[in-house]
């Protein structure tokens, strides 16, 4: 089979892709939330309660969450990102995850300019000293780069750990 269509070049190719606007993502997907940092903490307790580790809670708890907050701001602004922390996540059974949830809710609300939930302020969701999915090789950095919303709750994170693709 041969190829009919138009040969470009590579710069043509970058013009024609960035001429284009972003799509309108609140047309294209709606502004409701499938599901926010509360539905996530369920799902992380029942994680921790099947034994799964940490790093798992982290992932598929904290990382999410980004995820969603992330997706949520694209389609509806900050506003609606915040609503993602608007219900108190469950306690997962871990103190390290549920000082995660409150540090990220902090942690976001600061460098986005919203009002982080009341909940987020309860001392009670912190830890001793956590590092996930950190090698202990890389302890000394992640406490220098550490966001204060999580340094102050004991979890230690590198300046690239809540970067997202």
């Amino acid at each position: 089979m041969a190829f009919k269509g138009t040969k470009m070049t590579v710069g043509e190719l970058i013009a024609r892709a960035t001429a284009k606007p972003d799509p309108d993502w609140a047309a294209v997907y709606g502004t409701g939330l499938p599901h926010d940092a509360a539905d996530e903490a369920t799902e992380v307790a029942r994680m921790i309660a099947r034994g799964e580790s940490l790093n798992s809670g982290w992932r598929f708890g904290i990382l999410q969450t980004l995820d969603d907050y992330n997706s949520a701001v694209r389609r509806g602004g900050t506003a609606l990102g915040a609503r993602i922390f608007e219900r108190e996540p469950r306690r997962t059974g871990a103190d390290e995850l549920d000082a995660a949830f409150a540090a990220l809710a902090e942690h976001l609300a600061s460098r986005d300019g919203w009002t982080a939930p009341a909940w987020a302020s309860d001392p009670s969701r912190r830890t001793e000293r956590w590092y996930p999915s950190q090698s202990p090789a890389f302890y000394a950095e992640a406490n220098l780069q550490s966001p204060s919303a999580f340094r102050r709750r004991g979890v230690y994170i590198s300046a690239d750990a809540l970067n997202r693709a």
